[in-house]
């Protein structure tokens, strides 16, 4: 193995010094504070890393030199994505993540610290919580491939409340919704702050980004909707990782401005 690789890697302490620094200079008092760690355990650490020119002091203020600065900044990104996928390594291996555009899928470390929440079996069908959450929401842009019967006048409940909405449905979901809850629909499109897209193919996944959070569901493997577990994060870094799906797959998406 490479030798810095292996200095960086070989010690959580060394690489968390180094994404720490990558933001700015650090005092001693505020490494410690932030990384939570004794004087004792982290000196040496430090000693290594100014032993290899990764980072140097002024004072009692470290920071990085411009081998330390390039480093960190290739190795962060690395650092969030392998603690998004082995925080649930299970849960990610039973999904079918291939659905998420490439580009889209190797940032997915902005995810940042998530969770996994599952709905009880004796609670299946209700979607009362999920609702419940989006309604505090002041904007939502979401993806739906499937539909429940209490969105369509949950949506134009929000619309007419001020809710900023787009929403981008499969080419299935909307042909349901035009057939089983038409009025509903055309009078949702009829609010200023309601948006809907649908694109020419399907999508195998749903989502929703909101001004609060970030909430996933995807299929498993076997071709199953997984309709009982949700990634749900409110990280900015998540938030901004949702606004980049919705916009990837807007731009797929013909705008529907009135029901044909």
């Amino acid at each position: 193995m490479n030798e810095l690789l292996n200095i960086i890697s070989a010690s959580d302490k060394r690489r968390n010094l180094l994404i720490l620094l990558n933001s700015g200079p650090r005092e001693w008092e505020t490494i410690r504070q932030v990384l939570n760690v004794t004087s004792t355990g982290m000196l040496p650490q430090i000693k290594i890393l100014e032993e290899e020119h990764l980072i140097a002091r002024n004072g009692r203020k470290f920071f990085l030199t411009p081998m330390g600065k390039v480093m960190s900044t290739q190795m962060e990104p690395l650092v969030r994505t392998l603690e998004v996928l082995d925080k649930n390594r299970k849960f990610w291996r039973e999904h079918d993540l291939s659905v998420l555009p490439h580009e889209i899928l190797l940032t997915i470390g902005d995810l940042g610290d998530y969770d996994i929440v599952e709905v009880p079996d004796e609670d299946f069908f209700n979607v009362n919580p999920f609702l419940e959450n989006i309604a505090q929401a002041k904007t939502i842009k979401g993806i739906a491939h499937t539909v429940h019967p209490k969105y369509p006048r949950f949506f134009l409940t929000l619309a007419k409340n001020g809710v900023d909405s787009s929403l981008i449905l499969t080419p299935g979901v909307y042909r349901v919704i035009k057939e089983k809850y038409r009025d509903l629909l055309e009078e949702w499109l009829e609010c200023g702050n309601a948006h809907l897209y649908v694109p020419d193919n399907e999508i195998k996944f749903s989502f929703v980004v909101t001004d609060r959070n970030v909430s996933l569901s995807f299929f498993y493997n076997s071709g199953a909707f997984d309709s009982k577990r949700d990634v749900v994060s409110v990280d900015p870094s998540a938030r901004r990782w949702g606004e980049t799906i919705f916009s990837y797959y807007q731009k797929q998406s013909k705008k529907i401005i009135a029901l044909d």
